[in-house]
């Protein structure tokens, strides 16, 4: 594999998953759960850190590896799902990207002036 590509790292992940007969754990369920712990494993590595301290966690060897493991973590049970489901993950970003940007236009007076309606506010 020359190039990173989706749909082949997909693959990779459902034969690596046959090769060793995990397949009958990887119902939507269990990667979903997966997906969640391993999520909160990212999650735990900044649970102490300050805003600075975690914008400069890459900074740090023994710490940028572990934020990469468990992004890869996150991505690999994230594709396998989709893989079980046959969503396309890059078809589904996009879309839901499109519907955010008709959802949340931008609006017109520049943020933070004092003219530009609170987003969070009730009216």
């Amino acid at each position: 594999m020359t190039e990173l590509d989706v749909t082949e790292l997909q693959r990779r992940l459902v034969a690596f998953a046959a090769a060793r007969d995990w397949g009958q754990y990887h119902t939507p369920k269990n990667l979903a759960a997966a997906l969640s712990v391993e999520a909160s494993e990212l999650l735990e590595i900044f649970q102490w850190l300050t805003p600075e301290q975690s914008a400069r966690i890459m900074d740090e060897p023994g710490a940028a590896h572990r934020v990469t493991d468990e992004v890869a973590d996150v991505l690999a049970y994230l594709l396998q799902f989709c893989a079980e489901l046959g969503i396309d993950p890059l078809r589904a970003l996009a879309a839901k990207i499109e519907r955010n940007e008709e959802r949340f236009p931008v609006p017109d007076l520049a943020p933070g002036s004092p003219e530009t309606p609170d987003r969070h506010s009730s009216e």
